[in-house]
């Protein structure tokens, strides 16, 4: 007889984690073990009772759900990590991927294929849907950004002039051009409202 896969949910939402676990408590060889209801918990959890998977939600309070991967993947390399999200962009996804994710989900897909999709994560495959490959295909993630883009970028989100970042900063004005235009260059915008509806879009400052 197969070994119980054991489960850790982390969702924020409550009436999530009750319907995940109602729907997984009706399988066969799967058990959930525990949940978490933000990241610093799934964390938490995860290093307490070291389950097989983590269904992990991308949209988390105190610590998201890649940063959560993230850290769970370096300390229990073992530990599969399975994302689903309602997160409509690929940014948060394929940050999670890279993290140690083997595994992504959107949260309107079939319970079947979430099953089937736990079970292969479990024995060391990948599963990751179609709608969310689409997505990423569709939606490229942007590259990763400097610390210095990052700063240029919430003064941009701010509406700041060139001046203003330049003296929040420290640094010349010329230099933030040149920031403004290699920023815009990797979000693939053609100016400054272009790059901060992509960075809401992508939600790639918290705000």
């Amino acid at each position: 007889m197969k070994p119980t896969t054991r489960i850790l949910i982390a969702d924020d939402h409550a009436v999530v984690r009750m319907g995940l676990a109602s729907l997984l408590g009706t399988q066969d060889g799967l058990a959930v073990v525990g949940d978490a209801e933000d990241g610093e918990a799934a964390v938490a959890k995860a290093l307490e009772l070291k389950p097989d998977v983590i269904i992990m939600d991308l949209m988390m309070p105190k610590k998201d759900g890649a940063t959560a991967t993230a850290e769970i993947h370096a300390a229990l390399p073992d530990t599969k990590i399975l994302i689903l999200t309602t997160f409509g962009t690929s940014d948060g996804i394929a940050n999670a991927l890279n993290a140690g994710a083997t595994g992504a989900l959107m949260k309107n897909a079939p319970n079947s294929q979430l099953v089937e999709a736990i079970r292969t994560v479990a024995n060391g495959g990948r599963a990751v849907s179609e709608e969310v490959e689409r997505l990423m295909k569709e939606d490229p993630p942007v590259k990763a950004l400097t610390p210095r883009q990052m700063e240029i970028l919430e003064g941009l989100m701010r509406g700041l002039t060139n001046q203003d970042i330049a003296t929040q900063l420290g640094i010349r004005e010329d230099r933030v051009k040149e920031h403004v235009k290699a920023l815009l260059s990797r979000l693939g915008a053609a100016n400054r409202t272009e790059a901060a509806t992509i960075a809401m879009r992508k939600h790639l400052l918290k705000f």
